[in-house]
């Protein structure tokens, strides 16, 4: 078969699929039961795909913990950050977690493999609560109700990217005025919506598009009316704090993104005196440990609590 399949003049990408296609192909079935998001799915999948071409056929139960600490290797060697490194190796744990469900494979060997440690120590990039505002102020564009409803809802609810894209309207109810969140892990989460993110969802579902496919029930739409893509999302972020910071030079902008609006969310939360347990809650993290990051401080604040200090030194002591 492998012969053939060189002899019809494949490349290594597409020989690597046929090889592996009942593999790849119960990982996806997988990831789709397990909720995970279309994002997610392709950067597993490709992450996956990249892992197995350095494998050159080997069959998958002869794969040991070496071959999957090379491929990490070699991606930090292609300059893989931290983040890049962890997805990468929690795609490949998951692929064999999937291949034992369902016995296609009898070993994991991503299990055990320890994450890179350093990202946990960054600092998130946040907004400052002053600069909400301003950023709010620079949503614009055709579909500019729609998009501040998307912010404020990450802003305000800590809703991450790819909750926001898989929101349905049915997620919504305006009697009790909460939202229901599908998460990471599978898990759902009941959220109250503040009033005046409550008008803004409202208003953006009365100008909502109507859907391409008519059982679609996406909260968000295209202007093509199809479910907007996580991508979308990020693209209508990033423009949005370029035009932020535009009267900034070059070396004063922070690298802000979406998902930072989730890290100002928690980081308001926190310094307006709510417990770690109920941000914990709020955002849908699984550990306390992931919401213990929020905790930071900054240097005025630092400034602050020493101010407080009653500092009494004898003379003699100088």
């Amino acid at each position: 078969m492998k012969k053939e399949l060189r002899h019809v003049g494949l490349d290594t990408t597409e020989e690597t699929d046929e090889i592996y296609t009942e593999e790849l192909e119960a990982f996806l079935i997988w990831m789709k039961d397990a909720g995970y998001t279309i994002y997610t799915q392709k950067n597993y999948m490709g992450d996956v795909k990249q892992f197995l071409r350095t494998l050159r056929e080997k069959p998958l139960d002869q794969v040991k913990k070496i071959h999957v600490m090379s491929y990490l290797s070699k991606a930090r060697e292609g300059g893989a950050g931290d983040s890049t490194r962890n997805r990468k190796h929690a795609a490949v744990n998951s692929f064999f977690k999937a291949l034992q469900e369902f016995e296609l494979c009898s070993t994991n060997p991503a299990a055990g493999i320890k994450k890179a440690k350093t990202e946990k120590n960054r600092m998130p990039v946040y907004l400052d609560e002053k600069d909400i505002h301003p950023f709010l102020l620079a949503v614009e564009g055709k579909y500019a109700n729609r998009n501040m409803a998307i912010f404020l809802l990450m802003v305000y609810m800590g809703l991450r990217v790819g909750e926001v894209h898989s929101l349905n309207v049915s997620d919504y109810s305006r009697e009790r005025r909460t939202l229901d969140v599908f998460g990471k892990g599978r898990k759902w989460r009941t959220l109250p919506v503040p009033e005046a993110v409550c008008d803004f969802v409202e208003h953006a579902l009365e100008e909502r598009l109507t859907p391409w496919r008519g059982k679609e029930d996406a909260m968000f739409v295209s202007q093509k009316g199809r479910r907007l893509a996580v991508r979308t999302i990020q693209q209508i972020a990033t423009e949005t704090f370029e035009r932020f910071q535009q009267d900034k030079s070059i070396e004063r902008r922070e690298a802000y993104s979406s998902h930072k609006l989730r890290h100002t969310f928690a980081t308001m939360l926190l310094r307006k005196g709510a417990d770690l347990r109920t941000v914990q809650e709020l955002l849908g993290h699984s550990s306390i440990q992931t919401t213990t990051v929020y905790t930071h401080v900054t240097d005025r604040e630092k400034e602050k609590a020493m101010d407080k200090l009653d500092i009494q030194i004898p003379i003699s002591g100088l």
